[in-house]
This record gives C-alpha cells, sequence and structure tokens, in this order.
C-alpha cells in the first residue's frame, strides 16, 4: 500500500498552470457539469453559481440565493465564459474538452483553449438549464472555505471518520 493511502490528507493535483482565485473561486468538474462558484463583476458581496451540462451544454447561472443571472438568456453569460476560462487553467484544455464532449476536430495542430471551447459549444446553440444544482454547488463551496480556515495539520479530521479503515497501521 502506498505511503500516501495511510494519512488523513488526500493528494492534489496540481493545477495545469496558477489561476487567481478573486473571480472564480470554486470550480469543479462534477456530476455531469462544469460547475463551480463566480463572483460579480459588480456588487462584491454578491457570487453567482454557474454550470455547463457535459454533451448538450445546458448552462445555468443564478446568485447564490437563486436569482437568474440577468446575462444568461439565450446564450453564455460572462460568468460562464469566465469559469469555463478559470476551468482550462485549473484542469487544461483537453481535460476540460474531454469532459464536456466537446468535439475539438483534429488538435494536432492546435491546442485547443478556453476561447476556442467556448466557441465551439455556442455553436451547438445550448439552451438554458436547470438551475436545481446551484445549492449544493455553492454548499460544497463553502465546505472548502471551512477547510482553509483550520490550521494545517496531518492528523485525521472528526468529521471524515466515517470511513472504515481499510488496514491496521502496526
Amino acid at each position: 500500500m502506498p505511503v500516501w493511502e495511510l494519512s488523513s490528507t488526500a493528494r492534489v493535483v496540481p493545477p495545469a498552470r496558477p489561476r487567481k482565485l478573486a473571480k472564480v473561486p470554486f470550480v469543479e468538474l462534477a456530476d455531469g457539469r462544469l460547475q463551480g462558484v463566480v463572483s460579480s463583476g459588480s456588487d462584491a458581496g454578491r457570487v453567482y453559481v454557474s454550470s455547463l451540462a457535459t454533451g448538450t451544454y445546458a448552462f445555468a447561472c443564478s446568485t447564490n440565493n437563486n436569482r437568474p443571472c440577468g446575462g444568461a438568456r439565450g446564450g453564455f453569460c460572462n460568468h460562464i465564459r469566465a469559469l469555463v476560462g478559470e476551468a482550462v487553467l485549473q484542469y487544461g484544455a483537453e481535460r476540460v474538452a474531454r469532459y464536456l464532449k466537446a468535439d475539438t476536430g483534429d488538435t494536432s495542430d492546435t491546442v485547443p483553449d478556453a476561447h476556442m471551447l467556448v466557441a465551439l459549444m455556442t455553436a451547438t446553440r445550448p439552451e438554458q438549464g436547470d438551475t436545481s444544482a446551484a445549492a449544493p454547488v455553492f454548499s460544497r463551496f463553502l465546505r472548502h472555505l471551512a477547510y482553509l480556515e483550520l490550521e494545517p495539520t496531518t492528523a485525521p479530521l472528526p468529521e471524515m471518520q466515517w470511513f472504515p479503515p481499510t488496514r491496521t497501521v502496526a
């Protein structure tokens, strides 16, 4: 068994490139969507929960208290464009394209970037999707913020102790 599996911490895949967290503090590829939290450009106290569905590119964008985004009417708003851009920085364009099932064609000559991915997805004329995922995404974001407030330690976290032990360490 590798040593890291005996640790109370999980391995973290480093980002493809460093990114600034002020505009998009949380981005993830999960639940069949690219989803995350995007800061408002006009109000420092407001954030938006944005998402893009895999394959269909159905999009959703609303505030953390479930008010619809005014810019996401009939097409991708700036929050969704920012989310795609930060996802490309975090995971790499190839991984994001593969997860979203975006057909980038023959990429032997060019590496896809965020602008190319947005252009490919908007060309399919995606429709506005369901905003029901906003609450769980925002909740996970808040949970991540809570972990940032903890002091660094290698001791087990009590809330994670429900995992059954895989092997007794002597």
